[in-house]
Order: structure tokens, then sequence, then C-alpha cells
């Protein structure tokens, strides 16, 4: 009878690799579900990174760009009272809301010289060439904002009107400001063109 069981003696390599295969493929589960959620949490990471540098890239860059030149008007030949600036879009970009005038806020001029500041001055718009009839600026269509100069600046007193450096900012609601800086002619007359 000894013989016969001798074949069920106890052995325990078989246990050690089947216990082995289990530790083994615990191990596999493990690193996949753990790759998995640092595969998903790098996804969501960079999904976030992404639209923060689109936005970054939609603030940093000019939604707006002057089409032409500055142009003053003058009364009397002692004062500029207003400075008429052609905008468009710059290639690629989004439409701007500019609003129907400085009262609905979504674009803001300041004018600035080296006696005043102003970080909100009238304005008004109007379309010129192609133009739909709402009050957002669109590729192929041009606005001509007509920029009241404010009252005490330099432009509007007669004795310093003339070789005058002066700033204009415009602040569209999306986008990176343009600024212009232009310098007033030595006399002042009914329309100058500041280049």
């Amino acid at each position: 009878m000894k013989g016969i069981f001798s074949i069920f003696r106890k052995d325990d390599k078989a246990f050690t690799g089947l216990e082995s295969a289990i530790v083994l493929t615990a191990f596999v589960v493990v690193a996949a579900v753990f790759s998995y959620v640092v595969l998903g949490a790098g996804f969501t990471t960079s999904d976030t990174a992404k639209k923060t540098i689109d936005e970054g890239v939609k603030q940093t860059t000019s939604s707006v760009e002057i089409a032409g030149d500055v142009i003053a008007k003058g009364t009397a030949s002692t004062s500029v009272d207003y400075l008429i600036v052609t905008l468009q879009l710059t290639a690629g970009q989004s439409p701007v809301d500019i609003g129907a005038n400085n009262a609905s806020g979504l674009m803001v001029v300041s004018y600035t010289d080296n006696a005043t500041y102003n970080p909100r001055v009238d304005w008004s718009q109007s379309f010129i060439g192609a133009s739909d009839g709402d009050n957002v600026l669109e590729q192929h269509e041009k606005v001509e904002l007509n920029i009241t100069v404010p009252a005490g600046a330099m432009l509007k007193t007669p004795a310093t009107a003339v070789n005058k450096e002066f700033k204009i900012e415009i602040k569209p609601s999306v986008g990176a400001i343009v600024p212009i800086t232009r310098v007033t002619p030595p006399q002042i007359d009914a329309v100058m063109n500041l280049k």
C-alpha cells in the first residue's frame, strides 16, 4: 500500500508555479489599472493646457488693426476736435462685437497726452464699404471710429495743439490693445492726415 500512495506524496512545486502565476496576473491587472488612471489624468491635463494656451493666444493676438491713416479734424485753425480711425479684423481672427457706441461698453477707447489721460473717451462708429448691418466687425468689413478729443486735452487748446504727440488705445472686447501714437502737424487745418 505504501507504494500506491507514494505517487501522492507532498510536493509543492506545482502550487508554487500556480501562486506565481496568480501574483503575476495581479501585478499585470494593477499595472493596467494604474496606467489607465495615469493616461486619463494626462489626457485631462493636456486638454486643460490646450484650452489655456488657446485662450492665451486669443487674448494676446490683436483682433483688430488699423486700416489706413489716422485723420484729425480741426476747427477754426486752432484745435483738434475729432480723430478718425478705420479698423478691420486681422487675418484669421474671429468677429469682434464693437457695440453700437461708447455706451455699450464692448470696446473702449482711451486718450493720453503729456497733460491729459482719459480712460474712456466718447466715440461713434459707422461701417464703410461692405457691411451686413450689425455691430459685429467681421472679415471683409471696415468700421470707422469717430473719436472725440476730450475737453481739456492739449489738442483742444489753441496754444498747444500744434506739434503735440498723443496716444489713443483701442481696447476691443477680445484681443490685444491697439495703440496709436501720432503727432499733430505744425499747422492745424480742417482735415489733417496724421501719418
